[in-house]
């Protein structure tokens, strides 16, 4: 057994200051964030039929579901600093757990936290229309003909939502909690509120019956590849498979409870506790909210919702005139709470690969508020920097985020390094059975090989028909490797 389980005991420089509850909010509050209010759009395109846009929220809820309650046992067994990354670390080697680390610094964690922070400021836009990406500070600075950088007064609001989360962050754990419980506990009810006005107030008899009198009749289907649409047998297994593109997007970063179990109290109880309840609870809301949905939109409103936003179009039939502002409230409180959740979580892992002597030495530090300070301060400088680059397209003229790019090119990534967690659980029971586990996968092992094996069909699907955002997410894994051994060469120097 390694030095970090020789110790029985638990993170002791930390204050232990999230209760069940708080840790719920931490699971709730970093899955829900714009997602939900967006991607049904896309997947109905896609699939072509309401019974499947159903069917495929169904699966992620067992993917979801059986991920968190496998990483259950994992979290009870080591219930450290950095979560996911001691997993991958313990169960196969200091490598694996810098790969993952590494791409959930560069990309994954400071990426949606860029992503959100954007998000809540496009919907301040919505009540402040000061707020544009369209007005500019710095106007696109064109650094080839593809990418820019610029400053509009909407990457400007992103960046002072970074800033201050982060600040307040370094403060102490207090402040980051009570913001995620206002916050978290804010957008549960409004969400919940959406899901009651579209199931009782926006009930659309024309949209009852077309989408459930005929629920599995395809229409309108976009192709998924050349020549291939969910009209037929195969074309809808693949686009099953990319829809949860979507989907899992919506409902990710339930692990981020996980990177903070240095500071919950009774954690070997409270984590898998919280990993359960916080998912159950928001995969409940989303299927629900996709009722909602279907019962007050005829599909092919939901297909073509104005830039997606099906949650707008569900409340304009509810509150016509004042829908809009309404949910723009709503993802503006939602977005806030995630992008906190996220800049909490996530610099609990840089602290622990700092400890681990494969970040930068500040980061493992903790200030007198004992909270990695560093670590906050180098992923909220990392996520301000993903605000700032554009990419721009030269046929339509148009401006996207970089940002965008690289988190469509590391959701694969995201899901080999879950396969790999779930795979470890597997290999500790094997060569650790001796170490202590107060809670033991459920369904073990049936319910964690189902996920491995659906996870890898999924994998492998988006690797023959997603293949342009799937390789260059493991390119980016890639380069973790000689920067982990470039780093283990200057640890050594410096010793």
């Amino acid at each position: 057994m390694t030095d970090h389980l020789k110790d029985a005991g638990l993170d002791t420089e930390f204050e232990r200051g999230l209760g069940a509850f708080d840790a719920t909010m931490v699971v709730v509050g970093s899955m829900v964030g714009s997602g939900i209010f967006l991607v049904s759009a896309e997947m109905s395109r896609v699939l072509g039929s309401p019974g499947w846009l159903l069917a495929s929220w169904l699966v992620t809820a067992a993917l979801t579901l059986a991920a968190a309650l496998s990483y259950g046992e994992l979290a009870a067994m080591m219930p450290r600093a950095g979560g996911q990354y001691v997993y991958l670390r313990e169960a196969f080697s200091p490598i694996w757990g810098f790969l993952y680390g590494w791409t959930l610094f560069l990309v994954i964690q400071s990426g949606t936290i860029a992503a959100v922070a954007v998000g809540f400021a496009r919907y301040l836009g919505v009540w402040i229309p000061l707020v544009s990406e369209e007005r500019y500070l710095v106007a696109p600075v064109h650094l080839t003909e593809r990418y820019a950088v610029s400053l509009s007064t909407t990457q400007l609001v992103a960046l002072v939502v970074i800033a201050l989360l982060t600040w307040t962050n370094t403060r102490g754990l207090k402040w980051g909690r009570l913001i995620q419980n206002v916050f978290t506990s804010t957008k549960t009810v409004a969400l919940f509120g959406l899901v009651v006005l579209g199931l009782l107030g926006g009930w659309n008899t024309i949209a009852v019956s077309s989408n459930f009198g005929d629920p599995w009749t395809i229409r309108g289907a976009t192709p998924v590849a050349q020549g291939l649409t969910a009209d037929s047998g195969f074309g809808l297994f693949v686009a099953l498979c990319v829809a949860q593109v979507g989907s899992l997007f919506a409902a990710d970063a339930w692990n981020n409870i996980t990177f903070t179990a240095g500071e919950v109290k009774d954690p070997r109880r409270n984590i898998p506790l919280s990993l359960a309840a916080g998912t159950g609870l928001v995969i409940g809301l989303y299927l629900l909210a996709n009722l909602a949905y279907l019962v007050t939109l005829p599909f092919d409103q939901i297909q073509h919702a104005p830039s997606d936003r099906v949650a707008t179009s569900t409340l304009e039939v509810v509150l016509p005139g004042r829908g809009a502002l309404i949910m723009a409230v709503g993802i503006i409180v939602s977005t806030f709470g995630c992008a906190n959740g996220m800049i909490l979580s996530g610099a609990r892992a840089i602290y622990a690969m700092a400890r681990d002597g494969v970040f930068f030495e500040a980061a493992g530090r903790l200030n007198r508020a004992q909270v990695p300070a560093w670590g906050l301060v180098l992923q909220g400088a990392w996520a301000c920097f993903l605000v700032l680059p554009r990419t721009f397209d030269p046929a339509t003229r148009a401006y996207g985020n970089l940002y965008s790019n690289l988190l469509d090119y590391v959701i694969s990534a995201a899901l080999l390094f879950y396969i790999l967690t779930i795979l470890g659980l597997f290999r500790l029971r094997r060569t650790r059975p001796e170490v202590e586990r107060p809670y033991r996968a459920i369904g073990y092992p049936f319910v964690p090989a189902i996920y491995v094996a659906a996870a890898c069909v999924l994998l492998a699907t988006l690797f023959v028909y997603r293949n342009a955002t799937t390789w260059p997410g493991f390119a980016i894994v890639a380069l973790g490797v000689p920067v982990y051994f470039m780093w283990g060469r200057a640890g050594r120097a410096s010793r």
